[in-house]
Parts: C-alpha cells; sequence; structure tokens
C-alpha cells in the first residue's frame, strides 16, 4: 500500500485569524490539502504580532500557520476581489473566522456563496453563532470561556481561573476540522457543498456537558478543586520526598481499592464504607488528600510511579513547559518535524493522528503575501490587473 497525503488535490481558502480557523486549515495542511491564506496587506494575520520569539516571528503564528501559501488581497479593492472570486470558483473550501457580520458587509455571506458555488464547503466560524442577544460580540477565548461557565469550575473555589490552553479556540477548531471532513464526505454522496456554522459558545457549553448535567438534574454546581476534579475523588496533586509533585488519580471504585490496598497498604480504608463509593469520597475528598499527601511525602517520585504502575493506578509528574518540551515520550516516538520559515527551519510536533499510510507535509510558514504573485499568475488569467 502507498503512503499518500490523503487530502492532496484539496484547495482551501482560508479568511482567518487567531487560533480557531488557522488550527483547522493548518491540520488540513498537514494532510496535504493546499491552504491558501488570504490576509489584508496592512499587516495581515493579528497573531504576526503577538511577539517575535521564533526567530523573529511570534509563536502563534509559527504553531498554526506552517504548509500553507499566503496571498495579501484588499477585498474591498475591485482587482483584488476577483481574484478572490476566481480562488473560490476553484476552490474545495471556505474557512472563515472573520468578525461579525465581516463576510456579509463584503458581499461573502455564507448562504450566498453555497448558492453561487455549489461545490463549496463553507465553514462558518463565529463566537456566539446567529440570532439571540449576543450575537453581535467579538469574541474571544477569555471572553467565551467565561461566559460559557468554564472559568467558573476551573481553579479554586470563590477564585475563578482561565485554562492555560486555549480550549474555546482550539476545541472550536476540532469542530470545524471534523465539520470539513464530514462536509466533503457528503459532497462525494450528493456531489453538492454545504454550509456549516461552528459557533464558539456552543462549543464550550457542549464541553460542558457533564457540569450542565449536574444543575440540570438537581445536583449542586460543580465547585473547582485545583489540581483535581470535582466529580472524582481521590484525583490530585501531592508531594513527594524529593521536592517533585506527583499527580495521582481514581476513576471508577475498584480502581480507589487498588490505591487503598496495593499502593498506600490500607486494607482499612479500603473496606472502610464512608469511601466504598465515588460519590462518598468527594464528600470526603480532603480526609483521603491529606492520607495520600502523608504517604506520599515519604517516598520518592520514581518509586511512587514504579509502585503505581504495579498496582495500576495511573501516575503522572507534574511538569512545566520546559519540561515538555524535552519530554522523552515525544523524542523516542519521533513526534518532531522540521518546518520552514522565512528565519529558517525550527522544530514543530506532529499532528496527533498517526496512519502508516498517511504521508505529513511539514510545509513552511510564510511570510505575508509570499505567494501573492504565484497565486495571482495562476487563478487570475485574463482579470484585471492593478495597472487596469
Amino acid at each position: 500500500m502507498s503512503v499518500h497525503a490523503p487530502l492532496d488535490g484539496l484547495i482551501v481558502v482560508a479568511l482567518e485569524q487567531a487560533i480557531a480557523a488557522p488550527l483547522c486549515t493548518r491540520h488540513l495542511a498537514d494532510l496535504g490539502a493546499r491552504v491558501i491564506k488570504v490576509e489584508h496587506p496592512a499587516g495581515g494575520d493579528t497573531t504576526r504580532h503577538y511577539d517575535q520569539v521564533v526567530h523573529g516571528m511570534a509563536a502563534h503564528f509559527a504553531w498554526l500557520n506552517h504548509g500553507k501559501e499566503s496571498v495579501a488581497l484588499d477585498l474591498t479593492s475591485t482587482v483584488d476581489r476577483q481574484l478572490f472570486d476566481a480562488l473560490l470558483r476553484e476552490a474545495d473550501v471556505l474557512v472563515s473566522n472573520l468578525a461579525p457580520g465581516a463576510l456579509a458587509r463584503l458581499g461573502l455571506a455564507p448562504v450566498g456563496l453555497a448558492e453561487q458555488h455549489p461545490q463549496l464547503v463553507v465553514v462558518d466560524i463565529s463566537g456566539y453563532g446567529v440570532g439571540g442577544p449576543l450575537d453581535h460580540r467579538r469574541a474571544y477565548d477569555l471572553l467565551i470561556q467565561a461566559e460559557g461557565g468554564a472559568c467558573f469550575i476551573t481553579g479554586e473555589p470563590d477564585t475563578p481561573v482561565k485554562s492555560g490552553i486555549p480550549i474555546a479556540d482550539i476545541g472550536t477548531a476540532l469542530y470545524a476540522l471534523s465539520s470539513v471532513l464530514t462536509a466533503l464526505y457528503d459532497r462525494e454522496r450528493t456531489g453538492r457543498g454545504t454550509v456549516v456554522s461552528v459557533a464558539m459558545f456552543d462549543v464550550v457549553a457542549e464541553m460542558m456537558g457533564f457540569a450542565l448535567n449536574q444543575v440540570l438534574h438537581g445536583g449542586a454546581v460543580p465547585v473547582p478543586v485545583r489540581m483535581g476534579s470535582p466529580m472524582v475523588a481521590p484525583y490530585g496533586a501531592y508531594p513527594t520526598r524529593d521536592g517533585e509533585t506527583v499527580v495521582l488519580g481514581t476513576t471508577s471504585d475498584r480502581e480507589w481499592q487498588r490505591l487503598a490496598r496495593d499502593l498506600l497498604g490500607r486494607a482499612d480504608l479500603a473496606d472502610d464504607p464512608r469511601y466504598t463509593r465515588n460519590q462518598d469520597r468527594v464528600h470526603r475528598r480532603s480526609e483521603l488528600d491529606a492520607v495520600i499527601a502523608d504517604w506520599t511525602v515519604e517516598h520518592d517520585l520514581a518509586e511512587i510511579q514504579e509502585l503505581a504502575d504495579r498496582a495500576g493506578i495511573g501516575s503522572a509528574r507534574l511538569n512545566d513547559v520546559t519540561d515538555l518540551a524535552a519530554h522523552p515520550q515525544l523524542t523516542h516516538r519521533n513526534r518532531w518535524r522540521r518546518v520552514e520559515t522565512p528565519a529558517g527551519a525550527i522544530p514543530a510536533l506532529l499532528p496527533p493522528p498517526i496512519s502508516r499510510d498517511w504521508r505529513i507535509r511539514s510545509g513552511r510558514v510564510p511570510a505575508l503575501g509570499e505567494h501573492t504573485g504565484v497565486v495571482r499568475a495562476e487563478f487570475g488569467a485574463g482579470l484585471l490587473s492593478a495597472d487596469d
């Protein structure tokens, strides 16, 4: 069986900025799609200018945009708009996450595009969707996490915290990616493209499903427990003798029995009816955390993890980002690749999906407008030129 890029030949036009749409289209590029990123000539994608940490480029932009072509177009210009329309005539997919109403103001309302280009898959990413009292608002990751209740169940009681990972952006990117692939599969059967709307607020609301169920069905509102989960116990971070932090957890009553008997050597806890069921252990979380901490602080991290492995209990070391960058699990599994940039090659992680039959493309991080001339020559034959 030959190794191939599964999305080779697919043309994706991206009217995108920040994280949600760019991460979606970068994964399409990883799998072989030709992604043409349309940026305004006056500065381009806002993430280009967040910092200069990657050899003069921004960390966000380098993460999200390798493998794409950058075309600098002012869509209010007749010449540039003609080229953009020519691109859409050849494109399979358009992904956009512009500000509320921006597509319509440009004459690019998604429903209208679907009528003009029946083969086109249009994925329109917004903050709050169309309709409702908030559809006009700009939406950033922090704002959506806050509005969607995610900050309230993160951190500790009375101290809401935003997730360090932009979960609203990344979750939206992955829903958008799955929507593109689903729509393309459907197009194979029907011959028609479609319009898919993905709202960041809806994504976070979906992610809050377990918490919503607790509220909707009469349970208490989940209270954040720092390094843990309000739903299960014991489940948290504990100090070790050698100054590290070990993370241990149980997700079932059977695992609790193994942790108590085989790891802690505490048959009395395993037999205590106060701790038999998870919901009882949640109510007595502080008691169990104290017992476990008293045990872990008498052992080194490596010893605890070896014993946990023997007992069938999950464990982890509490790492920082520097630890992740040097993590042996990534190195030993060859999860790093090199991608080109205007300032030379840089390391980047391979995308999470792995198939022995797929070739992953490691393309270049483009300079603003780097491919405008090439794309204009390819798609703009017979159109007005800037000199006309």
